[in-house]
This record gives C-alpha cells, sequence and structure tokens, in this order.
C-alpha cells in the first residue's frame, strides 16, 4: 500500500487497521507526508514504528504498530512514482484534507499537490504496465471517492488524455467513512509513553478506543482483511457519510467556533458548556431527519457522541478543528440547511453553525484557510455585508439569499451576548 498524507490519522487509523488485520504479515504501507516532511524523518529514525496511545476516561493502554514499512517526504515524486507503479502495489490510501480536492486546476502541471503528484505516479504505473490498483479516500467528504475520481480526472486530462482514459480503466475509487478522533500528540504524550513503555517515542499518537470504517468500493488487485479489525463494506455508503459528517464533524465545527468564542480550549470544556450543548443537539435534530434507517441507530449514535466528546482525558483541542472553514461548512451545515429549509423549517441550527464560524472569525486574526485572503477581505466590512461577504466565500448563492443573510446575521447577536457574559 501507499500512502498520502502521513499524520497522526492516518497512524491511529489506517495503519491501525491494517496492523490489525488477519493477512498483515503480506501488507506494508509506504506513508508520503503531505504539508512537512518532519514526520517522515522522525519515522525513517524509528524503522516506522510507533506507539498508538487509547486514551479511555479510565487510563491508558499502549500498542506498538508495525504496518509502516517506508515513511517519505511528499515531494520526493521519484519515489512516489516507483511505488505506485511497482507490481505489489495494489491500494493508494489519502487523508489529504478536504481542502486538497478543491485545489484542483486543469493548468496544474507542477506536482505542487498530492493528487497532482499522484496523477505523475499514475502515469509512471501505467508505463509499467503493472495493472488496475484502488484508491481509497479517507478524508471527510461525501462520496469521497467520487470526489478523488473527478478530481484527478481533471488533473489527467490537463495532463494527457491518454492517461485520463488509463485511469478511469485501471483505477478504482473506493469511498469510506472514517471516524477515530485523534488528537494532535503533545510533549506530555511523548513522556507518558517514555514514562510506561520505557522508551521514546516522538511519533505516538494518541487516541480514543472507538474506532469505525465504512467502506464501499472495488479493490481489483486485492486489499487486507480489515474487517477483521472491525471494517465495514457496504454496497451504499451515503447514510453512513452523513451520519458522520453531519453528526460527528458539524458538532465538532460548532464547538470549535462557539466554544473559542466562549474561552474553551477543547471539546469536552466545550460539550460541558450548556449554551454549546444546545447548539449542537439542535444541529443534530435537524440533521436527523435526513438521515434515514433504523440501521443507522442514530439516537444510539448520538448518545456515544455526547461520551466520545465528553472524554476530558482526550484533549481535542479546538483551534485544529477550525481550520478551513470554508471548506468545511459546505459539507457540514449546507447539506441540512438546504433540507431544513426545502421542507419548510428554519434551519436555525445548521444557520446557527455559520453563525458561530462568523463570528469567531470577527473575533480574531489568528486563523487558518485556503480563502484566508478573502476572508481578510471580507472582514474590513461591517454588518450584514460582512456576514454577506463571508458567506459568499462559502457558497456564493448564499450571499444572495436577502433572507438567509439577515437570518445568519441574526444569529450572530445571541452568541456576542452570551460570549459577553461568560
Amino acid at each position: 500500500m501507499v500512502h498520502l498524507g502521513l499524520g497522526a490519522f492516518h497512524r491511529s487509523h489506517q495503519a491501525w487497521y491494517t496492523q490489525h488485520a488477519g493477512d498483515s504479515a503480506q501488507w506494508g504501507i509506504a506513508a508520503f507526508t503531505g504539508r512537512r516532511p518532519e514526520a517522515a524523518a522522525v519515522l525513517a529514525e524509528q524503522d516506522g514504528l510507533f506507539t498508538v496511545v487509547e486514551r479511555s476516561g479510565i487510563g491508558d493502554s499502549f500498542e506498538v504498530i508495525g504496518s509502516i514499512a517506508e515513511a517519505v517526504d511528499g515531494a520526493d515524486v521519484g519515489r512516489l512514482a516507483e511505488l505506485v507503479a511497482a507490481p505489489d502495489t495494489a491500494i493508494v490510501t489519502l487523508t489529504i484534507t478536504e481542502a486538497a480536492y478543491a485545489a484542483v486546476d486543469s493548468d496544474m502541471d507542477d506536482n505542487s499537490t498530492p493528487l497532482a503528484r499522484l496523477v505523475t505516479a499514475l502515469a509512471a504505473r501505467r508505463d509499467a504496465g503493472t495493472g488496475p490498483l484502488a484508491v481509497v479516500s479517507c478524508d471527510n467528504l461525501a462520496e469521497n471517492g467520487t470526489v478523488a475520481r473527478q478530481a484527478m480526472g481533471v488533473l489527467a486530462r490537463a495532463k494527457d488524455a491518454d492517461l485520463a482514459a488509463w485511469i478511469d480503466s485501471n483505477v478504482s475509487f473506493v469511498s469510506t467513512s472514517v471516524d477515530r478522533i485523534t488528537p494532535r500528540t503533545t510533549p506530555d504524550d511523548v513522556a507518558a509513553v517514555a514514562e510506561q513503555c520505557g522508551y521514546r517515542d516522538q511519533a505516538a499518537v494518541v487516541t480514543e478506543p472507538f474506532h469505525n470504517w465504512i467502506l464501499s468500493g472495488d479493490f481489483p488487485a486485492g486489499r487486507p482483511q480489515w474487517e477483521d479489525a472491525g471494517a465495514v463494506f457496504v454496497d451504499d455508503i451515503e447514510p453512513y457519510e452523513n451520519r458522520k459528517l453531519w453528526l460527528l464533524n458539524g458538532a465538532h465545527s460548532i464547538l470549535a467556533y462557539a466554544g473559542q468564542l466562549r474561552s474553551h480550549s477543547t471539546v469536552a470544556e466545550a460539550l460541558a458548556d450548556p449554551v454549546c450543548r444546545k447548539a449542537v443537539e439542535d444541529f443534530w435534530d435537524e440533521a436527523s431527519h435526513h438521515i434515514p434507517g433504523d440501521a443507522l441507530e442514530i439516537p444510539e449514535y448520538r448518545q456515544a457522541l455526547l461520551e466520545r466528546f465528553g472524554n476530558a482525558r482526550i484533549a481535542h483541542h479546538l483551534s485544529q478543528i477550525a481550520m478551513d472553514g470554508t471548506t468545511k461548512l459546505r459539507l457540514r451545515a449546507l447539506p441540512v440547511l438546504d433540507a431544513e429549509r426545502a421542507a419548510g423549517r428554519t434551519g436555525d441550527g445548521a444557520a446557527r453553525m455559520i453563525a458561530a464560524w462568523i463570528a469567531y472569525l470577527s473575533s480574531t486574526d489568528d486563523f487558518q484557510d485556503p480563502l484566508a485572503a478573502g476572508i481578510r477581505e471580507a472582514k474590513t466590512l461591517d454588518g450584514e455585508h460582512r456576514t454577506a461577504a463571508l458567506l459568499a466565500l462559502v457558497n456564493p448563492g448564499l450571499a444572495r439569499d436577502a433572507a438567509l443573510v439577515a437570518q445568519i446575521h441574526r444569529l450572530q447577536d445571541p452568541l456576542a451576548v452570551t460570549i459577553s457574559h461568560a
């Protein structure tokens, strides 16, 4: 397997599942970094070994994971092409963040993004004649396999029409829903591993005991027996995607923006705030209208999320979740807002998520977003003009809906009043 986006989540999720597959001895992962090469350097010094710390409310457990066979700087396109073209390579998995799929330009031919580098590597596989393989997106996008196929099609057609046709015929795109809360590792976490295990692990990851992976699609060159570790393979993944994107990720966005405005720093702190919790529950009530099927056990899923979010020993920092809001809100708030309004309801729960984002941006200059320049320009405006300009960055049509602009602007005021008295 080749993986793009070597980070904490990959280590706690895809690498963990591969370690626990029944045929794990037959599989190894060559993992490439995304934005920074440091993770590859650290793992290379440790022969790819790292510790997963499962942190429950009552204690920690420690496990050494050895499924990463090679850790590589993501800028090394030559090594990526060599590995993707190898006859033993069957799968490419991706954790490149939602923003990476939006950052696709048909004029892009400089290997500056993960998907552009993957297209270059797939050209090497075509030239080597080593046959089909699967690309598995593990990012928080609805129909992420389809999104990956479309984005790579744009890049491949711009590069070589014959390559685009080869990809269509030889590369399957698997959609997934992934779920395991994995905050950034802190120096205290590294120290805890050293104290408890007797060695220093600079690549340790801390995660919750819960883990979930739903997959839908074909693996023409084979795959690990991930089902042995609890992975589930389904024909229709959309309801599972929506359950995860709206209930878990949507709640995270509400807590990230409203929580920081109310001086909280972690998910557990924000959830303990009655104002933040009510905002989450109101949104969940709306979203649940549009996730059909008793098999998804929505009431039980919601209760489990409250317990997971409330695990104060998992320090999931709100500043980490708050990144890339323009991309995340399109997936987490807009579908529910549109569905609620189409049903003749206000959609205030979903609209409040967007309002919290705008109030958060209005309170700070310390944010990260692919559309940061547009956000800074919008922040020079006041009142509903600012609201409309920020909405336009999420979806231009929102800014043209005067009633929606007024609704979202109004919903910022109770936040501001509550925050000022927190």
